[in-house]
């Protein structure tokens, strides 16, 4: 595996890990309620406006796997969708960089 593909899995994983403490530690200080934590992602001006910056990135990266997999065929790109929404776009962006680069066979 070359140095740059180890580069975005590493970044995939720190994109997930590192997010995911911080969640999950809202959740256990409030409530594991989904429906809380957006609210708390709109408590103020900035934390709206981060929300908004991620969503619009999300729906950019999801536009920019589907095209990519419908050009190239590459069907396994297609995780970094699930990951982009489940996770955020600290997972999904360097995952499907990782999927992406990929040796083709």
């Amino acid at each position: 595996m070359s140095p740059l593909r180890m580069l975005y899995l590493a970044l995939a994983v720190w994109g997930t890990i590192h997010p995911m403490y911080y969640f999950i530690g809202w959740f256990n200080e409030n409530s594991w309620s989904l429906m809380d934590m957006v609210d708390a992602w709109h408590a103020n001006l900035a934390t709206s406006g981060l929300v908004w910056d991620l969503t619009v990135a999300a729906v950019a990266l999801t536009v920019w796997v589907i095209a990519e997999v419908a050009t190239r065929r590459n069907w396994i790109g297609l995780l970094a969708i699930p990951a982009t929404f489940g996770i955020g776009v600290s997972c999904g962006l360097p995952l499907y960089l990782f999927l992406r680069t990929r040796p083709v066979t």
